[in-house]
């Protein structure tokens, strides 16, 4: 099995809660430590009648691919965050808008980083072998939609100069010691350490309740070294850009309106609840006007142009460099005329088809408009000898069939966009059922990627009408948040009449324990990164988002659409 890398594939090594190296209140803090790696299993609920043999003897490779997703690289010291908003949640009201902040937040460019170098040291599939030509990424590479947000990500996949920080020289940000309320982790401590109590920028005196309630560890300077522009190699295998609701939105969510960007430029930094906002219109007034939740106390920080707000289509024009690869990251030239983000993109025997899945009126949940459902149809009959026609018939071509993989931001539970706008060209929008009705038409359709939940997680979807298997769709897990890792998928034509779909989780080399007082160099940093993305509260060991052993390392057989001799590498 070449191209294992045993540090980073979790067939060799997976990651579970360790000791408890301090104690809270509310939660102990604990470390990370080696456990088991995981085997493939193999998943027949589209195949039901097949036996689950490990590997049938006949399987050769098609394709081998990386997905990484949900990055959320944040600008962590702009004035158009809104952290404060994370005391409102014992307020059901404020469900939808939070949390707003993570501890590890600061460390995340480091880890994506580290991701970037796992990735490149994956030279195949973990199972066929097959070289490793490309990686999916799809959406939320940034989390509030600025523009030094997005330069800050291509320098990390394109390879550059990385640069986390923003404004003046110093953290401005509501992890500074003496930012004003109680919720958020202070790495240097609060002042003074002794006690654990300090007065903040306005004379009121509290306690570091998250060292006390979780038992966050003090690491003074950290978020100096966090914010340190570094040099970073990028992948070195092409790689598909992706649009997603933080890149369209104000922290994924609030319409990016033109008060807001005179804001995220400007010098004040919100950092309290607004006196008098009605809690019962909250939801509605962060997604219309979110500019309003900066009317309230503030503090002064330093502006920076660079945090001006990015359209899609800037997004797009901005992976359309000479150092591209592939060209415009797969975005094309119809993009940049018509100022959309959907796109296909062949590479040997697979279509890969981009959709852009967001409400950009805001919500962060996702749509698609007639026009791109449209649209879609056509790449999809291009790509297919039969289909199904909209009256149930059969329909035959000439086209060359080519497997079908789908990505995008949003998966098939979170195309459930209700806010009643239309679409760019004013068309009517359309969610999961309309998009699932017509994938099911295309039997060249093996495969739906995305992300967006933070969790991974992977779903059978037969065709109701019994004409065909259908087709599998697979979430992955955030780089932001716990457990902090990418997937790499094969396609191997099994040699029986089966494909399989094969997905393997994949660390990043960082240290599992980043020994106290150890050099505080890039691995070390993401190290820490995934070590507090671990003990956040309900958002790390303790939740959901490692997904169950079938969401993870999985064998996903499917009736092959079509001959498969000839495909392949």
């Amino acid at each position: 099995m070449s191209g294992q890398h045993p540090s980073v594939l979790t067939t060799a090594r997976t990651l579970a809660a360790g000791e408890v190296l301090r104690r809270g209140s509310a939660a102990d803090y604990r470390a990370l430590t080696p456990a088991p790696g995981e085997r493939h299993t193999v998943r027949l609920d589209l195949v039901p009648e097949r036996d689950a043999v490990a590997a049938p003897p006949g399987r050769r490779p098609v394709a081998c691919f990386g997905h990484v997703t949900d990055l959320q690289l944040a600008d962590v010291q702009s004035p158009g965050r809104f952290e404060f908003l994370d005391a409102q949640g014992g307020d059901p009201r404020f469900a939808d808008l939070i949390p707003m902040h993570r501890p590890q937040e600061s460390l995340t460019a480091r880890a994506v980083d580290a991701m970037v170098r796992a990735l490149n040291g994956v030279s195949g599939g973990p199972v066929t072998g097959a070289p490793m030509e490309l990686v999916l990424t799809t959406g939320d590479a940034v989390d509030n939609a600025q523009w030094n947000e997005l330069t800050l990500f291509l320098a990390l996949l394109e390879g550059g100069t990385a640069r986390p920080d923003s404004g003046g020289p110093g953290y401005e940000g509501v992890q500074h010691p003496r930012w004003p309320g109680t919720g958020f982790w202070v790495p240097d401590g609060r002042h003074p350490p002794a006690h654990d109590r300090a007065e903040d920028h306005l004379g009121r005196d509290h306690p570091d309740e998250v060292v006390a309630r979780y038992g966050f560890p003090r690491l003074p300077g950290l978020l100096d070294d966090a914010l340190a522009a570094f040099p970073a190699p990028g992948l070195q295998v092409p790689w598909l850009g992706c649009f997603g609701n933080h890149e369209a939105l104000a922290q994924g969510m609030g319409v990016l309106t033109p008060a807001l960007g005179r804001h995220l430029v400007g010098s004040r930094k919100p950092a309290a609840l607004a006196g008098g906002l009605d809690p019962d219109r909250a939801v509605e007034l962060f997604l219309d006007s979110p500019e309003v939740f900066c009317a309230t106390l503030d503090v002064p920080v330093t502006p920076d142009r660079g945090r001006r707000p990015v359209t899609r289509a800037e997004f797009v024009a901005a992976h359309c460099s000479e150092r591209a690869r592939p060209a415009g990251h797969g975005f094309t030239a119809a993009n940049l005329r018509d100022g959309t983000a959907h796109y296909a993109w062949d590479d040997g025997p697979v279509r890969f088809v981009c959709l852009d899945t967001n409400c950009l009126a805001g919500g962060s949940d996702g749509c698609l408009d007639a026009d791109q459902l449209r649209w879609l149809e056509r790449v999809l009959q291009d790509s297919s000898s039969r289909w199904t026609a909209r009256d149930g018939g059969e329909v035959r071509s000439g086209a060359e069939d080519r497997l079908v993989v789908l990505f995008s931001h949003h998966g098939s539970d979170r195309l459930t966009h209700s806010r009643g706008h239309r679409g760019p060209e004013g068309t009517p929008l359309s969610g999961a059922p309309e998009l699932l009705a017509l994938l099911h038409r295309f039997p060249n359709v093996v495969l739906w990627v995305n992300g967006h939940t933070h969790v991974n997680g992977i779903r059978a979807h037969r065709d109701p009408r019994g004409d065909g298997a259908g087709f599998w769709e697979v979430a992955t897990c955030a780089v932001a948040d716990w457990p902090s890792q990418a997937r790499v998928l094969e396609l191997a034509d099994n040699g029986d009449g089966t494909l399989s779909v094969l997905t393997t989780m994949l660390d990043h080399g960082g240290p599992v324990v980043p020994a106290p007082g150890g050099r505080r160099d890039g691995p070390w940093l993401a190290a820490v990164h995934r070590e507090l993305a671990a003990n956040v509260p309900g958002g790390g060991l303790d939740s959901p988002r490692a997904g169950l052993r079938t969401d993870r390392n999985t064998d996903l057989r499917l009736p092959a659409p079509f001959p498969l001799a000839g495909l392949g590498r």
